[in-house]
């Protein structure tokens, strides 16, 4: 691979590593997909870059983007740093406290997460600022230099710093910072003001600790990243994925790692977006299977759902963020027999090592993975990362299981395949059905290493008519990270009666905003802005996120008119009614997107037909038999092509099961569309 302009996306998924590598100089591709280090990250993206680039050296890349779990993996795994809390006399307990209510209202026995910060480092100091931003108490200093004495003596590697109503002003946070450093505090420190300008002192607290705590661990790994690709050559540009789409500096998430927690999902999703868009589909929802998770998004008109709060493990985070759904339902999730007797697939995972039995590296668990091979659905069993399963393997560790439920190894081989659907197809009636749609009348977009795998299976689950299998499906996240815009955003807290008289005074907030993010750094094309508001009818908690309009589009209209208008759109669509009520503002939210990332699909090499297609045996869901299968490698089929099933299409890093009863053909974008012939919305 040569040339002046080579871009890589590398996704860190539990299981794999994803890379592509795309040098737009040649119009060339190249796809590698690697088992995931997890006890040297940094070294096993470096690893998996340079065995993808084939040889090239890293002096020819001129842009990474990285998707990474490092930051969720701390907080899933408890994993994170020593951390403390400097807080408001008063508040030392509001991360227990939280809401005062059940995450899950019917289960009695919910009980919330345990805090990232133990009580003992969480240090009380006296001061106060009023909601209006007046100082009522100073901040008190002896108090935060006796809370840095004992952050000292029990280790603390990080600090997060959230007074009350830092949020309007900043002050004593930033005093409190400053008295850390000038005693010898070395760790990081993490001003809640710096991350949130929004009210609720739980979320923001939440917002504040969770920073802290995986703060050190991203730092320390994208610097051993960045340094290790920079001693081996590499000066070009190096972008993190956000949790809320788009990309961020290197810099900007080792200050801001929050940002960046479901950066890998989230560029899935993305992708899936662009591939909502290239075929039309009005609404589609991205079905992402791994080895360890199944994460699942909506896209409607082109753009995924986009919630201003995001939570990880229960906790809350102040931070735009897709909404993805995750599940433990991947190719490694491990089969066992519950208390009850039954079947259950998931949530533990046998990862990439030892991984599931098949793949001769001494794992024993049975495995979603281990069924589908021996149901021969994954045909001559080679997959992505120079694995060939072992058929001998996978039956050995799903015989326990057979005996245990007085079955054949293939009956529960069907039943781990039929449980993982049904889970997957909960998770998608969850994110269509709490939003009014239809999942009938989506188009579905599979990828990871076994959504392929389950396209045609979801499509019988929920009655859906299309099914799309984008190019490079396997690395189909690892290209959405290419695909990325560089992306900056904040809000503020703005609680205000809707008057025309508050939207000349958000204008002012709104230039603040603008001007308080960041300079874009040097660009092909200028960044786009977005303007939105928080509003609520006056008397309601909670509020709806809508376009905030500028004078020049409201169309002759007032903007308070305009405003309240959309405002009224949007309620309607939600909940199904509307309001007598005064409106009131609650916040501003500012974005910026700079074009950065490719504008045009990965290149696909010409079809190369053979003069003759294999079969293989694998069990038809559809006839509920085992029957024979065309073995298709995918780069044998032209632009146009049409192939019905039952039907295996083997590509370098996935497997598509296209069962009986379904039909593919390959879109304009190099897309498969499968569709089934039985379906009323085909």
């Amino acid at each position: 691979m040569s040339g002046r302009d080579v871009r890589v996306g590398v996704d860190v998924g539990g299981t794999f590593t994803d890379v592509i590598c795309h040098d737009l100089s040649a119009g060339t591709i190249l796809v590698g997909k690697t088992p995931t280090e997890r006890d040297d990250p940094a070294g096993g993206v470096l690893r998996a870059i340079e065995q993808t680039l084939e040889g090239a050296p890293l002096a020819e890349v001129t842009h990474v983007s990285h998707g990474t779990t490092v930051g969720l993996n701390a907080i899933l795994e408890r994993r994170g740093a020593v951390t403390g809390l400097l807080c408001t006399s008063g508040f030392r307990d509001v991360l227990e406290i939280r809401r005062g209510s059940r995450d899950d209202a019917f289960n009695l026995l919910w009980m919330p997460p345990p805090p990232l910060v133990p009580r003992r480092l969480r240090c009380a100091v006296r001061e106060r600022i009023r909601a209006d931003g007046s100082v009522l108490q100073l901040l008190v200093t002896q108090d935060v230099l006796e809370a840095g004495a004992a952050f000292d003596e029990a280790g603390v590697e990080s600090v997060a710093v959230a007074f009350i109503n830092a949020w309007v002003n900043p002050e004593h946070e930033q005093q409190a910072g400053a008295l850390l450093r000038e005693h010898g505090f070395r760790g990081e420190i993490t001003l809640s003001h710096e991350l949130s300008r929004e009210y609720r002192e739980f979320e923001r607290t939440s917002t504040a600790v969770v920073n802290a705590y995986i703060r050190p661990k991203v730092a320390r790994y994208l610097t051993n990243l960045a340094t290790s690709m920079a001693l081996r050559g590499f000066i070009g540009r190096f972008d993190v994925m956000r949790s809320g789409g788009g990309t961020m500096s290197v810099a900007d998430a080792q200050h801001r790692p929050f940002e960046a927690i479901f950066s890998g999902p989230v560029a899935g999703a993305e992708a899936a977006a662009r591939v909502a868009r290239e075929i039309g589909a009005g609404i589609a929802v991205a079905a992402d299977v791994g080895g360890t998770s199944f994460d699942t998004a909506l896209i409607v008109d082109g753009r995924p759902h986009v919630m201003t709060e995001g939570a990880v493990a229960g906790m809350p985070v102040q931070s735009s963020w897709v909404d993805v759904r995750s599940i433990g339902a991947g190719g490694g999730s491990i089969a066992s027999i519950d208390e009850g007797g039954l079947l259950r697939v998931g949530p533990a995972s046998a990862g990439s090592e030892p991984g599931p039995a098949s793949y001769r590296r001494g794992g024993t668990d049975p495995t979603v993975t281990d069924a589908a091979a021996a149901l021969g659905m994954l045909g001559e069993g080679r997959l992505g990362g120079a694995i060939t399963l072992d058929l001998v393997l996978a039956e050995q560790a799903l015989a326990p299981l057979a005996e245990r439920l007085e079955m054949s190894v293939a009956s529960v081989a069907r039943g781990v395949i039929t449980v993982s659907s049904a889970a997957m197809a909960d998770a998608i009636r969850e994110i269509t059905v709490e939003r009014g749609l239809d999942p009938r009348e989506a188009s579905l977009v599979v990828f990871g290493g076994a959504g392929p795998l389950f396209g045609t299976l979801l499509a019988r689950e929920l009655s859906i008519g299309q099914v799309v299998v984008p190019p490079h499906a396997g690395n189909f996240s690892a290209w959405g990270l290419l695909g990325a815009d560089s992306t900056r955003e904040t809000a503020m807290t703005f609680l205000r009666p809707l008057t025309e008289e508050t939207i000349a005074e958000a204008d002012i907030r709104v230039a603040e905003l603008l001007a308080s993010m960041p300079p874009a750094r040097s660009e092909a094309q200028p960044s786009a802005q977005e303007i939105s508001a928080d509003v609520r009818y006056r008397g309601q908690e909670h509020s709806l996120t809508v376009p905030f309009p500028r004078a020049s589009e409201t169309r002759g209209k007032g903007r308070v008119a305009a405003l309240a208008e959309v405002f009224g759109r949007r309620y309607r669509d939600t909940y199904l009614h509307e309001l007598d009520h005064e409106l009131e503002l609650v916040a501003l939210r500012a974005s910026t997107r700079t074009p950065s990332g490719l504008r045009e699909w990965p290149p696909l090499p010409s079809a190369t037909h053979s003069p003759e297609r294999r079969t293989v045996t694998s069990f038809s869901f559809s006839l509920e038999s085992v029957v024979e299968f065309a073995l298709v490698e995918r780069a044998s089929l032209g632009r146009g092509e049409v192939l019905a099933g039952p039907a295996i299409i083997s590509e370098q890093t996935t497997t598509t099961y296209l069962d009986a009863g379904f039909v593919a053909q390959v879109h304009d974008s190099g897309c498969l569309l499968l569709r089934n012939e039985e379906s009323s919305l085909s």
